[in-house]
Protein backbone atom coordinates (compact mmCIF):
# COMPACT_ATOMS: atom_id res chain seq x y z
CA UNK A 1 0.00 0.00 0.00
CA UNK A 2 1.33 3.44 -0.97
CA UNK A 3 2.30 5.81 1.82
CA UNK A 4 -0.59 8.16 1.02
CA UNK A 5 -3.15 5.35 1.29
CA UNK A 6 -1.52 4.13 4.50
CA UNK A 7 -1.79 7.61 6.01
CA UNK A 8 -5.45 7.88 4.98
CA UNK A 9 -6.23 4.56 6.69
CA UNK A 10 -4.40 5.62 9.84
CA UNK A 11 -6.21 8.97 9.88
CA UNK A 12 -9.58 7.27 9.42
CA UNK A 13 -8.88 4.82 12.24
CA UNK A 14 -7.89 7.71 14.51
CA UNK A 15 -11.17 9.48 13.75
CA UNK A 16 -13.14 6.31 14.50
CA UNK A 17 -11.40 5.84 17.84
CA UNK A 18 -12.24 9.46 18.71
CA UNK A 19 -15.90 9.12 17.67
CA UNK A 20 -18.40 10.21 20.32
CA UNK A 21 -21.49 10.29 18.10
CA UNK A 22 -23.49 7.90 20.27
CA UNK A 23 -22.89 9.94 23.39
CA UNK A 24 -25.21 12.56 21.95
CA UNK A 25 -27.51 10.40 19.80
CA UNK A 26 -31.29 10.38 20.47
CA UNK A 27 -30.75 7.04 22.24
CA UNK A 28 -27.27 7.46 23.73
CA UNK A 29 -25.06 4.60 24.87
CA UNK A 30 -25.46 3.65 28.54
CA UNK A 31 -21.75 4.39 29.05
CA UNK A 32 -19.01 6.57 27.58
CA UNK A 33 -18.13 5.55 24.01
CA UNK A 34 -15.00 3.43 23.60
CA UNK A 35 -14.61 2.38 19.96
CA UNK A 36 -12.64 -0.84 19.56
CA UNK A 37 -11.07 -1.91 16.27
CA UNK A 38 -7.75 -3.10 14.87
CA UNK A 39 -6.77 -2.26 11.30
CA UNK A 40 -3.60 -2.07 9.24
CA UNK A 41 -2.63 -1.71 5.58
CA UNK A 42 -1.05 -5.19 5.53
CA UNK A 43 -3.62 -7.47 7.19
CA UNK A 44 -5.08 -9.88 4.64
CA UNK A 45 -7.54 -11.51 7.04
CA UNK A 46 -10.53 -9.61 8.45
CA UNK A 47 -12.46 -10.73 11.52
CA UNK A 48 -15.82 -8.99 11.00
CA UNK A 49 -17.66 -9.30 14.27
CA UNK A 50 -20.83 -7.96 15.90
CA UNK A 51 -19.94 -5.53 18.70
CA UNK A 52 -17.66 -5.52 21.75
CA UNK A 53 -19.00 -7.08 24.94
CA UNK A 54 -18.75 -5.54 28.37
CA UNK A 55 -15.36 -7.11 29.17
CA UNK A 56 -13.94 -5.86 25.88
CA UNK A 57 -15.33 -2.42 26.65
CA UNK A 58 -13.41 -2.45 29.92
CA UNK A 59 -10.09 -3.57 28.43
CA UNK A 60 -10.23 -2.12 24.92
CA UNK A 61 -8.99 -5.47 23.55
CA UNK A 62 -11.33 -7.20 21.06
CA UNK A 63 -12.31 -10.79 21.82
CA UNK A 64 -10.53 -10.61 25.17
CA UNK A 65 -13.09 -13.00 26.66
CA UNK A 66 -14.25 -16.64 26.46
CA UNK A 67 -15.77 -15.98 23.02
CA UNK A 68 -12.32 -14.98 21.83
CA UNK A 69 -10.81 -18.20 23.15
CA UNK A 70 -13.35 -20.23 21.19
CA UNK A 71 -12.85 -18.12 18.05
CA UNK A 72 -9.07 -18.55 18.18
CA UNK A 73 -9.58 -22.30 18.54
CA UNK A 74 -11.85 -22.28 15.49
CA UNK A 75 -9.20 -20.37 13.55
CA UNK A 76 -6.30 -22.50 14.80
CA UNK A 77 -4.22 -19.53 15.98
CA UNK A 78 -2.70 -18.42 19.27
CA UNK A 79 -3.20 -15.03 20.95
CA UNK A 80 0.01 -13.57 19.54
CA UNK A 81 -1.03 -14.35 15.98
CA UNK A 82 -4.61 -13.23 16.51
CA UNK A 83 -3.53 -9.87 17.90
CA UNK A 84 -0.82 -9.27 15.30
CA UNK A 85 -2.53 -6.38 13.55
CA UNK A 86 -0.12 -6.61 10.63
CA UNK A 87 -1.79 -9.93 9.78
CA UNK A 88 -5.30 -9.84 11.29
CA UNK A 89 -7.73 -6.90 11.18
CA UNK A 90 -10.67 -6.91 13.60
CA UNK A 91 -13.62 -4.67 12.74
CA UNK A 92 -16.97 -5.08 14.52
CA UNK A 93 -20.22 -3.82 13.04
CA UNK A 94 -20.64 -1.69 16.16
CA UNK A 95 -17.40 -0.25 17.52
CA UNK A 96 -18.70 0.29 21.06
CA UNK A 97 -20.36 -2.02 23.58
CA UNK A 98 -24.09 -1.40 22.95
CA UNK A 99 -25.28 -2.32 26.45
CA UNK A 100 -27.51 -5.15 27.66
CA UNK A 101 -31.12 -6.02 27.02
CA UNK A 102 -33.65 -6.92 29.73
CA UNK A 103 -32.53 -10.57 29.68
CA UNK A 104 -28.90 -9.66 30.23
CA UNK A 105 -27.76 -10.33 26.67
CA UNK A 106 -25.89 -7.83 24.54
CA UNK A 107 -27.97 -5.43 22.48
CA UNK A 108 -27.50 -5.39 18.68
CA UNK A 109 -24.62 -3.36 17.21
CA UNK A 110 -25.39 0.34 16.91
CA UNK A 111 -26.29 1.11 13.25
CA UNK A 112 -24.56 4.49 13.39
CA UNK A 113 -21.14 2.87 13.02
CA UNK A 114 -22.03 1.26 9.72
CA UNK A 115 -23.59 4.45 8.37
CA UNK A 116 -20.75 6.71 9.46
CA UNK A 117 -17.63 4.63 8.98
CA UNK A 118 -17.76 1.17 7.46
CA UNK A 119 -17.89 1.83 3.73
CA UNK A 120 -14.96 4.25 3.88
CA UNK A 121 -12.98 1.95 6.16
CA UNK A 122 -13.20 -1.07 3.87
CA UNK A 123 -12.47 1.02 0.80
CA UNK A 124 -9.24 1.94 2.59
CA UNK A 125 -8.29 -1.74 3.06
CA UNK A 126 -8.39 -3.25 -0.45
CA UNK A 127 -5.74 -5.82 0.51
CA UNK A 128 -8.21 -7.90 2.53
CA UNK A 129 -8.44 -11.38 0.97
CA UNK A 130 -10.75 -13.20 3.37
CA UNK A 131 -13.57 -12.04 5.65
CA UNK A 132 -14.70 -14.07 8.65
CA UNK A 133 -18.28 -12.78 8.90
CA UNK A 134 -19.46 -13.55 12.43
CA UNK A 135 -23.19 -13.38 13.07
CA UNK A 136 -26.14 -11.98 11.16
CA UNK A 137 -25.26 -8.29 11.22
CA UNK A 138 -21.76 -8.82 9.85
CA UNK A 139 -23.00 -11.31 7.28
CA UNK A 140 -25.77 -9.04 6.02
CA UNK A 141 -23.40 -6.10 5.60
CA UNK A 142 -20.38 -7.84 4.08
CA UNK A 143 -22.26 -10.04 1.64
CA UNK A 144 -24.14 -6.97 0.38
CA UNK A 145 -20.94 -4.91 0.27
CA UNK A 146 -19.28 -7.51 -1.91
CA UNK A 147 -22.23 -7.85 -4.28
CA UNK A 148 -23.84 -11.00 -2.86
CA UNK A 149 -26.78 -9.69 -0.87
CA UNK A 150 -28.38 -12.38 1.27
CA UNK A 151 -32.15 -13.00 1.18
CA UNK A 152 -33.88 -11.20 4.03
CA UNK A 153 -35.21 -14.54 5.20
CA UNK A 154 -31.72 -16.06 5.51
CA UNK A 155 -30.78 -16.83 9.11
CA UNK A 156 -27.31 -17.45 10.46
CA UNK A 157 -27.75 -21.25 10.43
CA UNK A 158 -28.79 -21.25 6.78
CA UNK A 159 -25.98 -18.91 5.77
CA UNK A 160 -23.31 -20.86 7.63
CA UNK A 161 -24.62 -24.16 6.23
CA UNK A 162 -24.16 -22.75 2.72
CA UNK A 163 -20.54 -21.75 3.32
CA UNK A 164 -19.20 -23.68 0.33
CA UNK A 165 -21.21 -21.52 -2.07
CA UNK A 166 -19.23 -18.46 -0.97
CA UNK A 167 -15.73 -19.84 -1.45
CA UNK A 168 -15.13 -18.61 -5.00
CA UNK A 169 -15.44 -14.90 -4.39
CA UNK A 170 -12.76 -12.28 -3.90
CA UNK A 171 -12.57 -11.42 -1.10
CA UNK A 172 -13.62 -14.83 0.13
CA UNK A 173 -16.26 -14.85 2.88
CA UNK A 174 -16.49 -17.43 5.66
CA UNK A 175 -19.86 -17.03 7.45
CA UNK A 176 -19.59 -18.11 11.06
CA UNK A 177 -21.92 -18.29 14.05
CA UNK A 178 -20.96 -16.18 17.04
CA UNK A 179 -18.47 -18.06 19.25
CA UNK A 180 -20.42 -17.08 22.37
CA UNK A 181 -21.20 -19.71 25.01
CA UNK A 182 -24.85 -19.04 24.16
CA UNK A 183 -24.27 -20.97 20.92
CA UNK A 184 -22.89 -24.12 22.59
CA UNK A 185 -26.24 -25.86 22.03
CA UNK A 186 -26.19 -24.89 18.35
CA UNK A 187 -22.73 -26.37 17.96
CA UNK A 188 -23.82 -29.66 19.52
CA UNK A 189 -26.85 -29.85 17.21
CA UNK A 190 -24.76 -29.10 14.12
CA UNK A 191 -21.67 -31.35 14.24
CA UNK A 192 -21.02 -30.66 10.54
CA UNK A 193 -19.69 -27.23 11.54
CA UNK A 194 -16.73 -28.73 13.39
CA UNK A 195 -16.28 -31.60 10.97
CA UNK A 196 -16.55 -29.67 7.68
CA UNK A 197 -16.25 -25.93 8.20
CA UNK A 198 -13.43 -25.71 10.74
CA UNK A 199 -10.81 -27.66 8.74
CA UNK A 200 -11.42 -25.41 5.72
CA UNK A 201 -11.41 -22.32 7.92
CA UNK A 202 -8.11 -23.26 9.58
CA UNK A 203 -6.49 -23.97 6.24
CA UNK A 204 -7.51 -20.56 4.91
CA UNK A 205 -6.37 -18.77 8.07
CA UNK A 206 -3.01 -20.59 7.94
CA UNK A 207 -2.58 -19.54 4.30
CA UNK A 208 -3.00 -15.89 5.25
CA UNK A 209 -1.25 -15.62 8.59
CA UNK A 210 1.12 -18.59 8.74
CA UNK A 211 1.56 -20.98 11.65
CA UNK A 212 0.72 -19.79 15.17
CA UNK A 213 3.32 -17.42 16.53
CA UNK A 214 5.35 -17.32 13.28
CA UNK A 215 5.53 -14.78 10.51
CA UNK A 216 3.79 -15.83 7.28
Amino acid sequence: MASGARQRLEALATRIRACRHCAEAPAPLPHAPRPVLRVSPTARLLVASQAPGNLVNQTGIPFNDPSGERLRDWMGVDRDTFYDVSRVAIVPMGFCFPGNDAAGGDLPPRPECRKLWHDALFEAMPQIETVLAIGRYAQTYHFARLGHALPKSAGVSQTVAGWRAFQGGKPLIFPLPHPSWRNTGWLKKNPWFEAEVLPALRAEVARLVGKPGKAP
